[in-house]
């Protein structure tokens, strides 16, 4: 069990942060939290939108900054779905895919459970055998040639009710890529309560895949407690507002359920006011098993290099203390153990040469 995960700090970071960002930068890591379309950087956006131009999107990488700025969360869903509308053929689906796993190799990114949501493209025209068909061949490219190992979550688009639903989990099952490891749930928490969902994340599970329901991250606690009692939840996409409720804390902390914090994100879309009033400190202090993950990184102007560097200051970190929190991002992962262990004595190496 790593330091971090009981809430016990292994020290402070460097002074000045530039020899904790190199740390960072080498640092071997896993994501859990990361949105497939929302990964798309801005060249890539800009090239879609360019391939579409009936799109409100612009053309500009530059001019891509101000589309990205968000009022709230609302917003943030517009824009989203926006660029949703720009992946429009398996071609698309394919270079979205490779071209987001170049940008975690840049980062030492090892492993990633993608966020994925097959409806969103699938209902727009993308047949459902080619949309599976363009995600496997860029996952087995990114393993072969970036040397980033790919695995997918598919999330059902809560706005879009309960049709989604069912049709998120027809994919997931009767068309089960071989990535496919877990089920979430994702789109805004207000006015789409997670009760709703029970019956299809109980065909999820019944068929192997692990559940990983955004909860909390835009309403209160009891969105998370609906998650994990109702929809089964093994990890919590956000769980924000669970620092609100210490018996809630307490339950995460002692069945070693994760949170997949995205700090940058909540202040983006306004979950939270600033970044000193981020709740990551609650939540380590209370010992759950905390992740650290970029959510939708270009779209928040933010990778995760970036998001490890925000949490060593707000935790104080030293480079003992960000090994710890890439060590629980492999634990919260769902790898084969062989992986867990290999990727885990990567990072143990890695911090010992720095070190020495």
């Amino acid at each position: 069990m790593s330091d971090i995960a009981t809430g016990r700090l292994p020290g402070t970071a460097l002074g000045g942060g530039g020899g904790l960002d190199a740390f960072i930068a080498g640092l071997p890591k896993a994501e859990l939290h990361v949105h497939h379309v929302g990964s798309a950087s801005p060249r890539i956006v800009a090239e879609l939108a360019a391939r579409h131009p009936d799109s409100a999107v612009p053309t500009d990488p530059a001019a891509l900054v101000d589309y990205f700025s968000f009022r709230d969360f609302a917003h943030f869903i517009q824009v989203y779905l926006s660029v949703v509308d720009l992946i429009r053929d398996a071609e698309d689906v394919r270079l979205l895919t490779y071209e987001v796993a170049r940008d975690m190799a840049r980062q030492n990114i090892r492993y990633a459970e993608l966020t994925v949501t097959p409806y969103s493209s699938i209902r727009r025209g993308i047949p459902d055998q080619a949309f599976m068909e363009a995600i496997e061949d860029a996952r087995k490219s990114a393993a072969a040639e970036l040397g980033v190992t790919l695995r997918w979550c598919f999330d059902i688009p809560g706005e879009a009710g309960l049709a989604a639903a069912a049709e998120t989990t027809r994919l997931a099952l009767d068309l089960r890529p071989d990535g496919l490891v877990s089920f979430g749930l994702g789109g805004p928490e207000i006015g789409v309560p997670r009760p709703q969902f029970k019956p299809y994340f109980d065909q999820a599970r019944a068929a192997g895949l692990h559940s990983v329901p955004h909860s909390g991250e835009t309403t209160g606690p009891q969105t998370v407690w609906d998650a994990l009692e109702v929809l089964g939840a093994e990890r919590i996409g956000h769980g924000t507002s669970a620092a609100q409720d210490p018996r809630l804390l307490e339950y995460l902390a002692e069945r070693r359920i994760a949170l997949e914090v995205c700090p940058t994100s909540n202040i983006a879309t306004r979950a939270v006011a600033s970044l000193d009033e981020h709740p990551i400190g609650t939540m380590v202090a209370a010992g759950v098993l905390v992740t650290v993950n970029s959510d939708d990184p270009p779209m928040f102007g933010t990778d995760l290099n970036t998001e490890y560097a925000v949490a060593a200051r707000l935790l104080g970190l030293d480079p003992a203390g960000v090994a710890a929190l890439a060590r629980n991002a492999v634990e919260a992962s769902f790898m084969e153990p062989a992986d867990k262990r290999a990727l885990a004595g990567e990072i143990d190496t890695y911090t010992t040469n720095w070190g020495g």
